[in-house]
């Protein structure tokens, strides 16, 4: 069974929040998650994300791959960082994982100047 950990979408409309799911890759988009890892609540300024760090790092010991958007969020809150100093034996006692993500910029139209 090929195990992926990607965002599961909740919520109502235009106020969406995720959760961050381990789930069967064949599985459909709102289909039965086999573990709820955390959420993230984009809509928070700045966007807030909790993670249960011993789940996370149980599935992506078991071989789970995280999807590009979850990949992107563990890289962002140092998750990914931890997981592998952890995993190539160094000490990450002293590394926290934030519970904010940075916000990007948003792309601004360049006004044409008038000749």
């Amino acid at each position: 069974m090929a195990t992926k950990i990607r965002l599961k979408r909740m919520g109502t409309t235009k106020r969406p929040y995720y959760r961050i799911v381990a789930i069967d890759s064949r599985e459909a988009v709102k289909g039965s998650a086999l573990d709820i890892l955390g959420q993230y609540s984009p809509m928070d300024k700045p966007g807030k994300i909790s993670v249960n760090e011993e789940k996370a790092f149980h599935w992506l010991d078991t071989g789970a791959e995280p999807s590009d958007t979850v990949a992107s969020l563990f890289a962002q809150i140092g998750l990914t960082r931890k997981y592998l100093t952890r995993k190539a034996g160094g000490d990450f006692s002293g590394m926290e994982v934030k519970s904010t993500i940075t916000e990007r910029p948003k792309k601004r139209k360049v006004k044409a100047k008038a000749e």
